[in-house]
């Protein structure tokens, strides 16, 4: 490597690895899956010593293991099980699930398969090592470090003096963030800087590594992959209830605890369909990650009051829920968001690239996807255009046929 190891804990990943982890591990431990990385930006490139950097990267995340300080942390997570943590004691990363080439429009090519217990949790570190080579090989990074830390002591002034109020938020920065030594600058400044904010509180990280340094909290629930595979990876099940099938086996794997429920893997609809009463109980809110997010908020709103007015529940009263946004915002749009809805229901902010990779030049839109599960194609049909992504174009227009199908012959709404 000509870089330091950008990786240097398996705890240096989203929450919510964890959490589908566990899931995984306890109900489908055979399941296997294929992901893809894409990269979004128009006009850029990387050159063969980038991917040659990467790779060397990804063998020395593979060399990782737990420690047991590290398994102690996992175990003070109340949601997480004993056999879970034991199983992550001799967990390791396979270097052979990678395919690594050059061939590709952008010059990186970069597949792994294997397990989804496995593979799932390659996807943050992954996305970690490709921004932080990029960056500290394309650019001048002491000038791009300089230009990081002008911005956050920005935001900073801005939360102290009230130009911006956010109420919660978390840093959700790590799959794109500038460097370690970035986000770990972010989480730092951010969280010991609470009390001196006007309206806001940085209550957390995703990144579980710098929430067990700072002694805060790790945030995240769930993410794409778990619908897609739940609902998609069984030939017997129709796809159209892929949030269905979720919401049963995340409620069956911990009940009223760890929920927060994305909500846009297959579209709205079908997950206010399956979100009825029972659900809308158990689980403590829902996740924007796409679409308008007003119009997704009111929604909602109107979700809960539908069954707090039939059965006057407090578990279903929308002052007792939460939503929580995570689309490209910045603090100017999570400010206008909390304003907007902060009076009616708990709201929260998982805040990315801005808090993590905010310099002078575009950070970049990389991603991780699952592609196929079990040997069949897997999708996702976001809310806003260009973010769907498989590698079928015809299972892309079945899984739409069916949630079409259902949406128009089914008034199924319990």
């Amino acid at each position: 490597m000509k870089l330091n190891p950008v990786i240097t804990s398996l705890l240096e990943t989203d929450l919510y690895k964890f959490s589908m982890g566990q899931a995984i591990y306890h109900q489908f431990p055979s399941y296997k899956t294929l992901w893809t990385f894409k990269c979004r930006n128009e006009g850029m490139r990387f050159t063969p010593e980038m991917v040659e950097e990467i790779k060397e990267q990804i063998k020395s995340y593979c060399d990782l293991r737990f420690s047991e300080e590290e398994l102690d942390y996992l175990r003070s997570i109340e949601w997480l099980h004993e056999d879970y943590i034991e199983h992550l004691r001799i967990w390791k990363p396979r270097y052979e699930d990678f395919v690594i080439g050059t061939d590709s429009e952008k010059g990186l090519s970069l597949e792994a398969s294997g397990t989804w217990l496995n593979t799932s949790m390659y996807e943050i570190p992954i996305l970690a090592i490709v921004n932080e080579v990029y960056f500290r090989m394309q650019f001048d990074y002491k000038e791009l470090f300089e230009q990081y830390k002008r911005k956050l002591s920005e935001k900073v002034n801005w939360l102290k003096d009230g130009t911006y109020n956010i109420g919660a938020f978390s840093e959700f920065g790590l799959r794109r963030r500038l460097s370690a030594e970035a986000q770990d600058l972010a989480v730092k400044t951010l969280t010991e800087t609470n009390g001196k904010y006007k309206d806001s509180f940085c209550v957390g990280t995703s990144n579980v590594y710098l929430a067990k340094k700072y002694g805060v909290k790790p945030a995240g629930t769930m993410a794409h992959e778990f619908v897609m595979c739940v609902g998609q990876g069984n030939p017997m099940y129709n796809p159209a209830y892929s949030n269905k099938f979720a919401m049963d086996a995340w409620t069956n794997e911990y009940g009223v605890l760890n929920g927060t429920y994305l909500t846009d893997t297959i579209g709205e609809d079908t997950t206010h369909r399956d979100m009825g009463y029972t659900y809308s109980c158990l689980f403590g809110g829902v996740r924007h990650d796409s679409g308008d997010p007003y119009e997704w908020g009111e929604r909602w709103i109107k979700h809960y009051e539908k069954y707090y007015d039939k059965y006057k529940d407090e578990r279903v009263n929308p002052k007792s829920k939460m939503l929580l946004f995570s689309d490209s915002l910045d603090f100017e749009r999570a400010s206008k968001l909390y304003a907007h809805f902060k009076d009616r229901i708990k709201v929260a902010f998982g805040i990315g690239t801005y808090i993590a990779n905010d310099t002078d030049v575009e950070a970049l839109n990389i991603v991780m996807k699952v592609t196929e599960c079990n040997g069949r194609p897997v999708a996702k049909l976001s809310n806003a255009t260009g973010k769907t992504m498989c590698k079928d174009s015809e299972y892309v227009e079945y899984l739409k046929k069916t949630i079409e199908w259902r949406l128009t012959h089914s008034s199924n709404n319990k």
